[in-house]
Protein backbone atom coordinates (compact mmCIF):
# COMPACT_ATOMS: atom_id res chain seq x y z
CA UNK A 1 0.00 0.00 0.00
CA UNK A 2 2.03 2.69 -1.57
CA UNK A 3 -0.49 5.40 -1.45
CA UNK A 4 0.58 8.60 0.39
CA UNK A 5 -1.44 10.98 -1.46
CA UNK A 6 -4.35 12.88 0.70
CA UNK A 7 -6.69 12.07 -2.04
CA UNK A 8 -6.23 8.43 -1.73
CA UNK A 9 -6.04 8.38 2.16
CA UNK A 10 -9.43 10.41 2.09
CA UNK A 11 -10.97 8.31 -0.47
CA UNK A 12 -9.92 5.20 1.75
CA UNK A 13 -11.85 6.92 4.74
CA UNK A 14 -14.57 7.63 2.89
CA UNK A 15 -14.82 4.21 1.94
CA UNK A 16 -14.49 2.96 5.70
CA UNK A 17 -17.23 5.00 7.05
CA UNK A 18 -19.24 3.79 4.11
CA UNK A 19 -18.80 0.04 4.97
CA UNK A 20 -19.13 0.64 8.60
CA UNK A 21 -22.72 2.40 8.23
CA UNK A 22 -23.64 -0.20 6.08
CA UNK A 23 -22.95 -2.81 8.26
CA UNK A 24 -24.51 -0.96 11.36
CA UNK A 25 -27.79 -0.57 9.01
CA UNK A 26 -27.41 -4.33 8.42
CA UNK A 27 -27.32 -5.24 12.32
CA UNK A 28 -29.96 -2.64 13.06
CA UNK A 29 -32.08 -4.16 10.41
CA UNK A 30 -31.54 -7.70 12.16
CA UNK A 31 -31.74 -6.51 15.14
CA UNK A 32 -35.64 -5.49 14.95
CA UNK A 33 -37.86 -6.20 12.01
CA UNK A 34 -38.69 -3.71 9.60
CA UNK A 35 -42.13 -1.94 11.21
CA UNK A 36 -43.02 1.39 9.65
CA UNK A 37 -45.98 2.27 12.01
CA UNK A 38 -43.90 2.30 15.19
CA UNK A 39 -41.29 5.35 14.07
CA UNK A 40 -44.43 7.45 13.44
Amino acid sequence: MGDKSPKAKDKAKKQDTAGKNQQKAAADAKRKPAAPEKKK
